[in-house]
């Protein structure tokens, strides 16, 4: 194994016992160029693209108490090249995290503590909290585009070196309205970025369009009846589906610079159809249609699209979106059974206004991906994670046949915990599930990651390739996959 050590970085971090500063969720401090790495098994030379994961990583002691989304926003990329790979990680080089390397120190507080706890403004629709970009990461006009749960500025990467290019102008035309949210979606067909972002200003949302060629083309408002706290969306052909659900901030409470979630079990969820930018002028003309359903909270949406007069949409119903005893920082209130995600069902006809809803498996799922060429249009599988009990780890990748309701799995092992596993078609793909599975995966008992390769078709046959790691990573959030056809970069290649 080759490995270059490009940085330590500065840190101030004590060891402690708390739970997501250790184990699965020990920090890295190391950014590495590995290549020439172990592999056990093949890696197949159809799998030409990369992979890419954020993670959170503490680098300064906190002002308050750590919740396991304050930490900075490190990313890992495995590079794969005609049977070959090469594996890098890199900090977010974040404004807030450029103030807090200079003052050597935190400066800001974190999400379970008083706003006031920071010493400067900071980002997000809250206020107040370091602009990790920890969150979320696409690619888009061939370079990577990372980003924050709250809300804040769209960072970027070249999805080859992760190279630092910072924040695009559009991100700053979008900053005084708290920037864009994590879980912008790119459409395979058009090249155009769709996000949305949300604030404690009216008109608390707005939804927005980056075209291919990475200019900021359309940017509208979604009034809402007050702040609200969406986390994901979706869209079809001409929508973007936007959500108000019945679990946000206490309004009455937030005169007072409290931020307490509510959940009214009595309140409907609300879904806005907004028209893209390519939508007929009819649909234009109608502007944003807004439909109900039962209350719940979806954290994460699968897939969308257009069916006859009907948007079918794809996600994770919960059951229990406010744990009875309220939220903690122990972990005990982020596994599944506290909030009881499963694969769900919503249609919205367009022609009456009716919405229809099911659920279409009873397990406990979450995280899920599919082949993002599939996005926006009928698909049939998914690879949804498997959660590790009480905790805000994964176990596993359950394999979802939304056809027949045929499912197989592929579990890490005692003890061993993977990162959110994107479907990689390969770049000369036939039919949808012609490609592979990747994701990170930690080993507790060895200290030991690495990264695994499965066929999409059949993850149940276990690896075909693993790549040992230069470096055990920390467990973290979101991730994705990005063809080689798809990245503008100086990389030189794996020769």
């Amino acid at each position: 194994m080759t490995t270059a050590l490009l940085d330590e970085i500065h840190h101030t971090l004590v060891p402690d016992e708390h739970p997501y500063m250790k184990g699965p969720f020990e920090p890295n401090y190391r950014e590495v160029n590995a290549t020439d790495l172990q592999v056990i098994g093949k890696i197949p030379e159809r799998l030409n693209g990369v992979y890419l994961r954020n993670t959170q990583n503490p680098v300064h002691q906190p002002l308050g108490t750590y919740h396991p989304f304050d930490g900075d926003g490190m990313l890992h990329l495995m590079s794969f090249d005609k049977g070959r790979c090469e594996y890098r990680n890199r900090f977010i080089r974040t404004k807030a995290f450029e103030e807090e390397q200079a003052a050597g120190r935190a400066l800001y507080g974190g999400l379970i503590d008083k706003p006031g706890l920071s010493q400067r403004p900071g980002w997000g629709a809250r206020g107040g909290l370091r602009d990790t970009s920890a969150t979320d990461v696409i690619v888009h006009a061939g370079l990577a585009l990372t980003t924050f749960y709250q809300c804040g500025e769209p960072y970027r990467l070249d999805a080859r070196t992760l190279a630092f290019k910072g924040v695009d102008a559009w991100g700053e035309r979008v900053l005084p309205d708290c920037g864009i949210s994590a879980h912008p979606k790119v459409c395979p067909r058009t090249g155009d970025l769709l996000f949305f972002n949300y604030s404690k200003q009216a008109p608390f949302m707005h939804y927005g369009e980056v075209d291919r060629h990475n200019q900021l083309v359309h940017y509208v408002p979604v009034p809402l009846p007050g702040p609200r706290l969406p986390h994901d969306m979706a869209f079809t052909e001409n929508f973007a589906i936007l959500d108000d659900f019945p679990l946000h901030w206490d309004e009455a409470l937030l005169a007072d610079g409290k931020h307490k979630l509510r959940y009214d079990e009595h309140k409907r969820s609300r879904f806005a159809v907004v028209p893209r930018r390519h939508a007929p002028q009819r649909a234009r003309d109608q502007g944003i249609r807004w439909f109900e359903a039962g209350p719940t909270y979806v954290l994460h949406w699968l897939n969308a699209w257009e069916e006859g007069d009907e948007i079918v949409m794809h996600g994770y119903h919960q059951a229990t979106p406010m744990p009875k005893q309220g939220y903690d920082n122990t972990g005990q209130t982020l596994g599944p059974e506290r909030y009881g995600p499963t694969l769900y069902e919503w249609r919205f006809n367009l022609a009456t206004g009716a919405t229809h809803e099911r659920r279409l498996d009873e397990r406990l799922l979450e995280f899920g991906m599919v082949n993002a060429e599939y996005w926006g249009r009928p698909y049939r599988y998914s690879y949804n994670m498997l959660a590790h009990p009480g905790s805000f780890l994964f176990d596993g990748i359950l394999r979802y046949d939304h056809r027949t309701g045929a499912s197989q799995q592929y579990l890490f092992g005692e003890g061993r915990y993977g990162s959110e596993s994107p479907m990689a078609p390969c770049h000369d793909s036939q039919f949808e599930d012609d490609g592979y599975v990747v994701s990170f995966v930690t080993d507790t008992h060895t200290g030991q990651s690495e990264c695994v390769v499965l066929d999409a078709r059949q993850i149940d046959a276990g690896p075909v390739a693993r790549i040992i790691l230069p470096h055990k990573i920390s467990s973290g959030t979101h991730a994705c996959w990005a063809d080689a056809r798809a990245i503008k970069s100086d990389w030189p290649g794996l020769g």
